[in-house]
C-alpha cells in the first residue's frame, strides 16, 4: 500500500531529476537517505506522513543512525532531509521545514589520497602486462586508465562518455559533469593511441544476440555500456596488480593527474577549468599536498633543513 510519504519521496526525485537535473547517482542516494527515514518512523509507529514529522523525530532518526554512520555520510543525510522537506515547503505540504535547525557534524578536511608519477604509471601500464585479461578487455581497460589520467575525469563521467564525445583527431573529448555543465578534456598522444587500440576490437563486444550499445565509448564484453561500478573494478584489478592496492578507486587518478599538474607548474586556474572544479578553493587543496611534499623535500634534502650534528 502507497502511504502519503511514498508519495512525497516519488515527486521529490522527480523533482530532482527533471527539474534541477541532478545525476542519477545523487537521486538514488537521497531516494536511498529518505527511504531510510521511512524504516525508522515505520519502526517507531509513526505516521508514513512528512507532514507529521518535527525536529525531536528526525532528531532521533539521526541518533539512530549516528553510531554507524561517519560524519560525512551523516552530513549527506542531512542535506538530504534539508533539501526534501524544503522542497514540501514550497509545494505547501509542510508549513515549516523540521530540518532547518539540524547540525551537521564538523568533517575535518583530509588531503586527497594520491599516486606518485611512478605509481601511476605502473597502474595504467598494468592491463598491458594481465595475462589473465583477453587482449580485447585489456585493451579497453587501458584506454580507460589513460583517459582516466590524462584527462582527470570523473568516473560518472567517464561512464557516461559516447563515440561522438571525442575527436581523435583533436585529442579532445567532452563530457558533462556536475550541474550538468559541459566542458572541454584533453587526451594526449598515448590516450590517443591506446583509444585508438581499443576501437579495433570493440565491435568484437556484443550480446548473445550480436547487438551492443552503438553509442557509448566503452562497453562490457557483451556489448553494453560500462557502469560506473564497471571501471571501479577495473581501477581496483589494476590498482592491485600495479602498486598492489586493491582499494585504489579512480578519484584517486584524478587526484593523481591534479597533483602532478601543480607539481609540473601548471596554473591552479587551468587545472580547476580541466577538472571542472565549481569553486577555486576544492582545487586548492592540492597545493597543500604538494607544499607537504615540498617540505618533506627541504627536511630531507636542504642543509637547513635537517638538525646539525654536534
Amino acid at each position: 500500500m502507497t502511504t502519503p510519504l511514498d508519495s512525497q519521496i516519488a515527486r521529490f526525485t522527480q523533482h530532482l531529476t527533471v527539474e534541477l537535473r541532478r545525476s542519477p547517482l545523487t537521486v538514488a542516494t537521497y531516494a536511498r537517505d529518505l527511504a531510510s527515514l521511512r524504516e525508522f518512523l515505520k519502526s517507531k509507529g509513526l505516521d508514513l506522513d512528512a507532514a507529521t514529522v518535527d525536529v525531536p523525530t528526525l532528531r532521533g532518526f539521526l541518533g539512530s543512525i549516528v553510531r554507524v554512520c561517519d560524519p560525512s555520510t551523516m552530513a549527506r543525510k542531512m542535506s538530504a532531509l534539508r533539501s526534501f522537506f524544503r522542497y514540501l515547503e514550497s509545494r505547501g505540504v509542510v508549513r515549516s521545514n523540521p530540518a532547518i535547525s539540524l547540525r551537521p557534524p564538523r568533517i575535518a578536511r583530509s588531503a586527497p589520497r594520491f599516486l606518485t608519477v611512478d605509481e601511476t604509471l605502473r597502474v595504467v601500464a598494468a592491463p598491458s602486462e594481465d595475462m589473465g585479461r583477453e587482449d580485447r578487455l585489456a585493451r579497453r581497460d587501458r584506454a580507460m586508465l589513460e583517459l582516466l589520467y590524462a584527462s582527470g575525469v570523473r568516473v560518472s563521467e567517464l561512464a557516461s562518455l559516447s563515440l561522438g564525445d571525442v575527436d581523435l583527431d583533436a585529442r579532445t573529448g567532452r563530457v558533462v559533469g556536475k550541474g550538468d555543465k559541459e566542458r572541454r578534456i584533453y587526451l594526449g598522444d598515448v590516450s590517443r593511441d591506446t583509444l585508438l587500440a581499443w576501437l579495433d576490437v570493440r565491435p568484437t563486444c556484443v550480446s548473445a544476440e550480436g547487438t551492443q550499445d552503438e553509442r557509448a565509448l566503452f562497453l562490457s564484453r557483451f556489448g553494453h555500456r560500462l557502469t560506473v561500478r564497471q571501471i571501479q573494478n577495473v581501477v581496483r584489478r589494476y590498482g592491485a596488480l600495479g602498486v598492489a592496492r586493491s582499494d585504489l578507486h579512480p578519484h584517486a587518478i584524478r587526484h593523481s593527474t591534479a597533483t602532478h599538474l601543480l607539481d609540473a607548474g601548471a596554473d591552479l586556474r587551468g587545472i580547476q577549468e580541466m577538472l571542472g572544479h565549481a569553486s577555486l578553493s576544492t582545487t586548492q587543496r592540492y597545493t597543500h599536498v604538494s607544499l607537504d611534499r615540498l617540505m618533506e623535500a627541504y627536511v630531507k634534502s636542504h642543509p637547513m633543513g635537517r638538525a646539525r650534528r654536534p
